[in-house]
């Protein structure tokens, strides 16, 4: 067996592995079958990038030929990027079900009936404050009006003088 025939059927054993492995119910085994096949796909973008050759830098007296191609290693590395960050969301899909598995029926409600009584509690203190701020605002609005109201009957008495002194001197 030569390396690439040794690389070709680990690349399959990984992939059979990865998807029988992905096709369980539980997460963890889901992710382990995304894992494998992970690495199922960097080894056959190795593979579909041909013979090695020299590093890709063009300088004088280098056959461009001879230069091996960059672009399967930077699609390798961008694989091994996607990867890590699929299985980072995985392990947090896991952890959040194994979590919500251990509190029980109530799920993630455990603590939302203490926080609703409070919320409640800081919602009557605003009506509350609301209504008193609302009563005092009407207050002082009964207020300005009657001194405005005594202000009109005092201008109105003091034109109704003037009117009648200018009546009385003609």
């Amino acid at each position: 067996m030569t390396a690439s025939l040794t690389l070709v059927v680990l690349m399959a054993v990984l992939f059979g592995a990865g998807i029988s492995v992905m096709l369980e119910r539980s997460l963890t085994r889901v992710l382990i079958g995304f894992l494998l096949v992970g690495n199922a796909v960097n080894i056959l973008i190795y593979l579909m990038s041909g013979a090695p050759g020299l590093a890709p830098i063009l300088s004088p007296g280098v056959d461009e030929a001879e230069i091996s191609d960059a672009l399967p290693q930077a699609f390798v590395l961008t694989a091994i990027v996607i990867n890590l960050g699929i299985t980072a969301f995985m392990l947090a899909l896991i952890y959040r079900s194994w979590w919500l598995a251990r509190l029980g029926p109530k799920g993630d409600l455990v603590d939302d009936e203490a926080e609703l009584a409070e919320d409640a509690e800081e919602a009557a203190d605003l009506i509350r404050s609301s209504a008193a701020d609302d009563a005092a605002i009407q207050s002082i609005i009964e207020a300005s009006d009657e001194e405005f109201d005594e202000e009109l009957e005092r201008e109105a008495s003091a034109r109704d003088d003037e009117h009648d002194d200018e009546g009385a001197r003609r």
